[in-house]
């Protein structure tokens, strides 16, 4: 139990730092975020140690969501890398003292470049502070860590501070999830954003089709040897119908009459579709949301069918 509690702790004090740097948010989030709305440019985002750690995740977070950004270790800077930084370019120094004296080597050469400047400090007093167009104010009161020393409160600081920028910049820019979905193409997140009907679903001789006055035993026979678990009825060129395996074991229930059935009289007339460039996602939904699930869905382009989706298909694409 003390071990629980005390890591319960460190959530509580981590959680009670963070809402003292939310309240202190000021015009100068306005300020930061406005200019790199107005940089024609990318984000160079530099740090050193635990802040340069953070730093790597806020631009890879900035580069997934619309604003193109790269990280820069601020100790290679000062043996060339900065030369990725251009005038037209904003870079966010990362520093919770705003004294580490490798990012402090560099703001002489940024500035003669002549890119803006946001500091991200616990001290905007500091060299760095001094030295840039805008703070963004992360000071902490208290690490998490036992001997308040190793960085813990500060570095999570930094980090909601760029997850809010970044957040910010998602609202203001009109990230949509399709322009998410551009830069995660792989992993089941992009196959969820990205994958449409067409490209899951089945088609051509993959179908099991027939027309109405195709007798129950054609039906079966089609069903069995395409192995999809149902029949599209299609006459004159136009759905009219599917038979599913629900389909045929409901009409068993007459037993008696099953084999002089044809495959009109025991369709289901009022069947759900979809069309081929929806999301595939739509379709799993279309599926499962509904009083009664359906396992099949036949793909539509106009009234021509064009394919048939399994619900077994979307779940190995998206989850």
């Amino acid at each position: 139990m003390e071990i629980i509690n005390y890591a319960k702790e460190v959530f509580d004090i981590e959680i009670g730092e963070l809402k003292k740097v939310r309240d202190r948010i000021s015009d100068q989030m306005e300020k930061a975020v406005n200019i790199i709305l107005a940089s024609k440019g990318k984000v160079v985002i530099t740090g050193i140690g635990k802040s340069g750690l953070i730093g790597k995740k806020m631009a890879a977070t900035f580069a997934s969501t619309g604003t193109h950004s790269v990280f820069m270790n601020s100790a290679e800077g000062l043996h060339g890398d900065l030369g990725m930084i251009h005038p037209e370019d904003v870079v966010i120094a990362i520093s919770n003292s705003g004294n580490s004296d490798e990012v402090l080597s560099i703001i002489p050469s940024i500035k003669k470049i002549g890119a803006k400047i946001i500091a991200m400090t616990g001290n905007p007093g500091s060299g760095l502070g001094q030295a840039s167009d805008c703070i963004l104010d992360i000071r902490v009161e208290r690490e998490a860590c036992p001997n308040n020393l190793a960085p813990t409160t500060s570095t999570t600081a930094t980090l909601v501070m760029g997850d809010a920028m970044a957040s910010v910049l998602i609202k203001l820019r009109d990230f949509k999830p399709e322009n998410f979905a551009v830069y995660h193409p792989g992993g089941s997140l992009g196959r969820r954003l990205l994958m449409k009907v067409e490209d899951v679903m089945h088609k051509g001789n993959e179908v099991a089709v027939c027309d109405s006055r195709a007798t129950v035993d054609e039906v079966l026979l089609k069903m069995t040897n395409k192995r999809l678990g149902a029949v599209c009825v299609v006459d004159n060129g136009r759905m009219s119908g599917i038979i599913t395996e629900g389909d045929i074991r409901r009409a068993l229930q007459e037993k008696n009459k099953f084999f002089d059935f044809y495959a009109g009289d025991i369709m289901t007339k009022k069947f759900t579709y979809i069309n081929k460039d929806k999301m595939a996602i739509d379709a799993l939904e279309l599926m499962e949301n509904r009083e009664n699930q359906i396992s099949v869905l036949p793909v539509m382009e106009g009234e021509e069918l064009v394919g048939l989706v399994r619900v077994h298909d979307l779940l190995k694409v998206v989850g």
